[in-house]
């Protein structure tokens, strides 16, 4: 794993200061503590920071062509690259390294742009042709590995793996984009479509963008897409096998590296099948490390535990507190964006703790968001039936009312809280879907934004990119428009982001067999049926993993990797909610309206609402913008 950057001038050939690009890898030098290199030639500069993980000896960069015509700076693995190295060798390619950057040079020189369909893995590139001054810029399918780019007004065009390495260039503004405010309250994140900086942008995940000296800056163009309109056909014995055999190709394949390996566990079916195919697989104790909580309600570590000693493995545990809430700084540096999603800070601890024994951890990210994994996915798609059933005036009519006089029972027993569930049926499935998703609803955002801000966003709506991206899917059902959305948003925008930042900052590979494209392809053809059956969410993969793990792992309720934010909140750390109402950074702004801030932050402490992910939104957002240095 490792960072790059890069500067590129499209209108003339101007000299790249080498400096300037040195500051930029600078900038992510936690990416890459094991080497670094700077390229330049008229118009273009290309740095790189390495992380040593295949070929270790080997492979430096930025990396020339054998033949001296191409330059290439890569981030990230491809997992095939032994067997593209073969058909490429039999064609001719002559090969100096044992790695696989040479292997993505030798695939671009044979195959242009194709090679990306051939390359299996996750990853980040730039290749610069010196002959046809080009650029190519690629992002592997799902955006495990991210790519900032930004133009500028003298023609120029920086990028690099994280935003932070783009403000060290002096002639990026640093100006807020209200947009992005907007879709940084209602999602919890700021989405692959949006930067929190004016002007910056981030490459779509399965695209890629070719600039030429000369040319501008074009479109992106999407190489890849993931489709929920067909459906396979066989027995549920025969796609079980099939689910076997690609579930371990996908976690062997990702076993392979030059340095130690590991495994994230906690206890889930996810983590707990990787580890159960990693042991498999493995003439040695697999080193596994887990994070817990010190609330019993959301602590999985006795269940972990249970996984470790079924599997032999060699374990670590951890516990997170309210003491660790004195990362949220550190966590606001490390996104640079504001990030919300409150898992980040034992993921974060999970990442230490994996670093001291490894330097490569497989996690098991990606099986909710492909098989039907949420409990919003089971309810999108019993919502779907009684939306069939009814028209959407009845509905809007019935429901709507419902929904506007029923209470928000946050204190309620999940069966009780309606109110959520009246709401969503109340608008179509992409709507209701949106809603579901979401951290900050609508209603909850006007109350709280300040009228200069409303005048900033004006017809702006979060949602409303979302539900166009549902319904133009390529898909039958809303259950296939939902998981869609979550490859295509959540995914890259929320769980992607948090692994990879959390994992670069301690300088650790993470991998993520189960966002293998290929299983991700599969089931993405499987009938509703094998992905729901029961209210039971994956139930073709549980049942797939039932020859490895016992019942009481695979059936019960989900937990997730949830933080007890809204408990400290209420607890140990009231004093910080309180203090929100008056961040100095919030109200200088003028985007919200602090009042009505101070007095949602009074009613969760007192425990009549549950506003802690809201508070939480509202202080990461103030702590990463005061991290960046921008202002309004």
């Amino acid at each position: 794993m490792c960072g790059i950057a890069g500067i590129f001038h499209c209108e003339t050939a101007k000299p790249v200061d080498p400096a300037r690009v040195e500051r930029m890898c600078d900038a992510i030098a936690h990416r890459g503590p094991d080497g670094h290199g700077v390229w330049t030639a008229p118009g273009v500069g290309l740095g790189h920071r390495r992380l040593s993980i295949i070929d270790v000896a080997g492979s430096p960069q930025p990396m020339p062509s054998s033949d001296g015509r191409v330059m290439l700076v890569f981030n990230g693995e491809i997992y095939n690259y032994r067997e593209l190295r073969r058909e490429l060798a039999a064609e001719g390619a002559t090969f100096r390294t044992d790695g696989d950057s040479e292997v993505i040079i030798a695939a671009w020189q044979r195959w242009g742009a194709d090679c990306l369909s051939r390359l299996h893995g996750m990853f980040a590139f730039a290749i610069y042709d010196l002959e046809a001054r080009t650029l190519f810029l690629a992002r592997d399918r799902l955006g495990v590995k991210p790519l900032f780019y930004a133009p500028l007004a003298d023609g120029s065009v920086i990028f690099a793996s994280e935003l932070k390495a783009l403000l060290a260039h002096p002639s990026l503004r640093r100006e807020i984009d209200p947009l992005a405010i907007e879709d940084y309250l209602a999602w919890g994140y700021v989405p692959d479509h949006a930067a929190i900086v004016k002007g910056v942008r981030k490459l779509g995940a399965g695209h890629f963008l070719l600039l030429r000296q000369g040319g501008g800056l074009p479109a992106e163009s999407q190489w890849w897409d993931i489709s929920f309109a067909e459906r396979r056909r066989g027995s549920v014995a025969d796609l079980e096998a099939e689910l076997v055999h690609l579930l371990r190709d996908a976690v062997t394949s990702r076993m392979v590296a030059d340095v130690p390996l590991g495994a994230f566990l906690s206890g889930g079916v996810d983590s707990s099948s990787v580890v159960a195919l990693m042991a498999e697989a493995s003439a040695n104790p697999v080193k596994t490390c887990s994070i817990g909580f010190d609330v019993a309600a959301v602590d999985e570590t006795s269940h972990a535990r249970a996984i470790a000693q079924r599997f032999g493995t060699d374990h670590r545990e951890r516990l997170v507190s309210p003491d660790d809430f004195a990362l949220s700084e550190r966590l606001a540096a490390m996104f640079d964006e504001p990030f919300a999603d409150a898992s980040a800070l034992p993921t974060l601890r999970v990442c230490e703790l994996a670093r001291e024994t490894v330097t490569v951890a497989l996690s098991g990210d990606g099986a909710d968001e492909a098989f039907a994994g949420y409990r919003r996915h089971v309810f999108q798609r019993a919502e779907d039936r009684v939306r069939a059933l009814l028209p959407a005036g009845m509905r809007r009519g019935v429901f709507g009312a419902l929904g506007a006089v029923y209470p928000k029972a946050d204190w309620a027993p999940r069966a009780l809280r309606a109110k959520s569930t009246f709401l969503a049926l109340a608008e179509d499935g992409p709507s209701g879907y949106a809603r579901a998703v979401g951290v900050t609803p609508s209603e909850l955002r006007t109350q709280i934004y300040s009228e200069q801000f409303e005048r900033l966003r004006g017809a702006y709506r979060a949602e409303d990119r979302m539900c166009a991206l549902m319904r133009g899917a390529p898909a039958r059902s809303d259950l296939d428009r939902a998981q869609y959305a979550d490859l295509k948003v959540w995914l890259p925008g929320d769980i992607l982001t948090k692994v990879d930042r959390t994992s670069m900052a301690v300088s650790l590979e993470a991998r993520e067999p189960l966002l293998d494209h290929r299983l991700i392809e599969f089931a993405a053809t499987l009938p509703e049926g094998l992905r729901i059956r029961r209210g039971q969410g994956k139930w073709l993969m549980k049942r797939a993993m039932g020859r490895y793990l016992p019942d009481d792992i695979l059936y019960r309720p989900k937990q997730g990797f949830v933080t007890p934010i809204a408990q400290w909140f209420r607890g140990p750390l009231a004093d910080t909610a309180q203090a929100i109402a008056t961040s100095g950074f919030l109200a200088r702004s003028g985007w919200f309206d602090m009042k009505r801030i101070g007095a949602l932050a009074q009613a969760h402490i007192s425990g009549r609402a549950d506003h802690g992910r809201l508070l939480w939104q509202l202080l990461m957002l103030d702590r990463s913008l005061h991290s960046l240095g921008i202002s309004g």
